[in-house]
């Protein structure tokens, strides 16, 4: 499959989804910024596909990272960072959102899992994701952290250089 076609757009995301239902897959989704791969980000998104028999990433856009991490970021361009998320071997579809928070993208697809890395507790997650969640049957799985790997220490690196 060219990794190309695993990216998905708000619009068609109901569809992709009612296949995997149809098929009686399981779907995980987890989210977040990418703007760096590392890592971190590559063990973290093969122990969030290992949850179900299909990951959806959800990727920031441009203007949500700018809001959540200040003017320098993104480093990376939303299409560069979802084309590289979605070439993963783990990743099975990539979809851009533009909110804050990724409670539209969870209400779009009602998952079966909200993987999450171990850098939050289920506490700290916004209560609408976890309503999505609850109201859907689905569950919350929080991943283990990998230390010293983050996309703000390799930029912090890079910039003493």
């Amino acid at each position: 499959m060219d990794f190309r076609s695993k990216i998905l757009t708000l619009e068609t995301l109901p569809a992709w989804r009612e296949r995997l239902r149809a098929e009686g897959k399981k779907l995980a989704v987890t989210n977040g910024c990418f703007d760096i791969l590392h890592l971190g980000h590559v063990n973290y998104l093969a122990a969030a596909r290992a949850q179900a028999d299909a990951l959806l990433v959800g990727v920031n856009s441009d203007g949500s990272i700018r809001q959540l991490k200040g003017a320098g970021r993104p480093v990376n361009p939303e299409t560069d960072r979802a084309l590289v998320v979605a070439a993963l071997q783990s990743v099975d579809a990539v979809c851009v959102f533009d909110e804050l928070r990724a409670t539209l993208l969870l209400a779009l697809v009602l998952p079966d899992i909200y993987v999450k890395g171990g850098d939050y507790a289920v506490e700290q997650l916004p209560q609408e994701e976890r309503d999505v969640i609850t109201q859907c049957g689905g569950r919350i799985v929080v991943l283990g952290h990998v230390p010293g790997k983050s996309t703000s220490g390799l930029i912090e690196k890079i910039t003493k250089l």
